[in-house]
């Protein structure tokens, strides 16, 4: 039954997945079928670097991607060019999917960052709705005081979730916030402290050094701590998507990534480029609006989604 259950899981996040993506009219998949019994040779070879590129997997892992399917293919010279970009694909993807895990420390402290427009807020929302739903009991702090309407919006998640929230007034120092959270939680004897932060654009110091102290006074709780500093993408914007990526582990050390957007404007293909430049875990996979919509990252499922299941 257990079994079932988990199949029935997978299948739905591949039909999901694959909606979501196939409302784009650029995107692999739906260029790849044609190549489903063509021989990898110089002439696919470059064709595959422009759908590559155009799908938003960018140079540097374009070049990789190539390089790699054509020792894939001296190995297994019977594959077709789908065939090879999908096995390498997949290898690439799979060095990333690392679930989260919810152990070791009481509480859990997960640090929650992006820049603004990502879905951040929501996914802090999903998260603790994800993470209540499998017995933990969770408290989240609105450490965004900088946008306005933020806090509320956090407040409204914590209700559909029905978790708690610490919060102060709007332009509270954020790191007050947190620590009002860190000393609540240890109180109440509760799991998890997810703290939403501030999402300004990646390039303003400002943003960076208010995370950095909120990192410092998490640490002073616990020096352990945060346990997960989770970085919210949006696929959507692409090879911006891992600009913001490189500027924040620089600063803040990612752990792992939660990508949102795979929608009609998403080509999917930045999570290649994204494994190749950084190789951090891609925990959840965000694929609509509803509470119950975050999902674990899948490999297989993905290049499925993205490539093609003839393909695949």
């Amino acid at each position: 039954m257990a079994a079932d259950s988990k199949t029935e899981k997978t299948s739905g996040f591949f039909a999901k997945l694959k909606a979501r993506l196939n409302r784009g009219t650029s995107w692999l998949a739906s260029d790849l079928l044609g190549l489903s019994q063509k021989p990898l040779d110089e002439a696919t070879i470059e064709d595959l670097e422009t759908r590559l590129l155009t799908a938003d997997v960018g140079v540097n892992a374009t070049e990789w991607l190539i390089a790699e399917m054509r020792r894939e293919h001296r190995r297994a010279a019977k594959q077709s060019a789908a065939e090879t970009l999908t096995q390498t694909a997949l290898g690439l993807l799979a060095k990333v999917e690392a679930p989260l895990r919810i152990a070791g420390h009481r509480p859990f402290v997960i640090l929650v960052l992006g820049v603004n427009g990502t879905g951040k807020t929501t996914t802090v929302g999903k998260l603790a709705h994800r993470l209540k739903a499998a017995g933990h009991s969770v408290l989240l702090a609105a450490a965004d005081t900088f946008r306005a309407a933020a806090v509320e919006q956090l407040e409204e998640w914590g209700r559909r979730a029905n978790v708690p929230v610490i919060a102060q007034a709007p332009g509270a120092d954020p790191a007050a916030v947190v620590h009002d959270a860190l000393v609540a939680a240890r109180a109440r004897s509760l799991d998890i402290v997810i703290a939403d932060t501030a999402g300004r654009l990646h390039t303003a110091s400002g943003l960076m050094d208010e995370l950095e102290k909120i990192k410092r006074v998490i640490k002073r709780f616990d020096a352990t701590a945060p346990h997960e500093t989770l970085l919210v993408l949006d696929a959507s914007q692409g090879q911006n998507a891992l600009a913001q990526a490189l500027k924040f582990h620089e600063r803040l050390g990612v752990t792992g990534l939660a990508i949102t957007k795979l929608d009609g404007t998403a080509k999917g293909g930045i999570l290649l480029a994204i494994a190749r430049e950084l190789e951090l875990p891609i925990r959840f996979v965000a694929l609509g609006e509803g509470v119950d919509d975050l999902e674990e990252f899948s490999a297989s499922e993905f290049v499925r989604a993205l490539i093609g299941e003839r393909a695949a």
